[in-house]
């Protein structure tokens, strides 16, 4: 018995270890491009030299990091609420009926999320160009991220779904309440952390792809994650660079956060 929890105690002592190293590996990085943001040196030499906020300020005035900024924006709210949408509809439809390849339907939802985004993105330019005839646009990259956005949602939903069964409708229908009753009263609100929670992990998601946008998006249309990348090697432009990188993870870690509470809140009162 001793040996045995003795056993137990090194293998937890082992993955405390191995999962720090983990973290260490993801973080610093991350760590390094914010305080980076405020090194003097523009080439950003270790140890800094002294700390400035005048990238900050060159940063702040730049035309083209807000209007990239405001694209990613719009982009992410448009595609978040397509997914909320196209994606609750589908986990309804599949929960409530049975049907021959099922589950063929459902892979096909999900698959989008799985393909590599060069993948995505080359089918949809071949899809928007050759096929279609339309231009890049805006409304492009919108339809794009929504393909991948609505797998979050689906997956929230149906979830939710298998966690709560259907004996509080089912309750609710025998008691005299039809469909859209018991929609409205019971099961839209058994949906909403579901739904809130699948819609900020759309909008982060949506806010940081690069891959599937460069294939969708025209000149007039570059979201920040794009404006990056187009702007890491000019060396006027690197410690800007480092700014606007360092509150992209900021406000991409505020939804992914935000969707974790909600749903470790909703299992707590379950």
């Amino acid at each position: 018995m001793a040996g045995s929890m003795q056993a137990s105690r090194g293998l937890r002592t082992t993955l405390r270890v191995f999962t720090g190293l983990v973290l260490v590996v993801i973080y610093v990085p991350l760590a390094l491009v914010l305080l980076n943001s405020f090194n003097t040196d523009n080439t950003f030499g270790w140890p800094p030299p002294g700390f400035t906020l005048h990238w900050w300020d060159l940063a702040r005035q730049s035309t083209g990091a807000r209007e990239a900024l405001w694209v990613s924006l719009r982009v992410a709210a448009v595609a978040t609420v397509v997914a909320l949408v196209l994606g609750s509809l589908a986990g309804l439809a599949l929960r409530r009926t049975a049907f021959f390849g099922r589950n063929t339907v459902s892979l096909l939802i999900i698959l989008p999320i799985a393909l590599p985004g060069i993948v995505t993105g080359l089918a949809f330019k071949n899809e928007f160009t050759t096929i279609l005839g339309v231009e890049l646009s805006f409304w492009t990259i919108v339809i794009a991220h929504a393909t991948f956005c609505i797998v979050t949602v689906f997956n929230n939903v149906q979830a939710r779904f298998q966690r709560l069964g259907t004996n509080f409708e089912q309750a609710s229908m025998d008691l005299g309440a039809g469909r859209w009753t018991t929609f409205r009263l019971i099961t839209f609100p058994m949906m909403g952390s579901a739904l809130l929670a699948g819609g900020l992990l759309s909008f982060g998601l949506s806010f940081d792809e690069i891959v599937v946008t460069q294939f969708t998006a025209d000149a007039d249309h570059r979201t920040l994650p794009i404006w990056i990348f187009e702007n890491l090697f000019r060396p006027n432009q690197a410690p800007i660079v480092n700014v606007v990188a360092a509150v992209l993870v900021i406000l991409s870690a505020i939804p992914i956060y935000l969707a974790q509470r909600l749903s470790s809140d909703t299992a707590g009162a379950r």
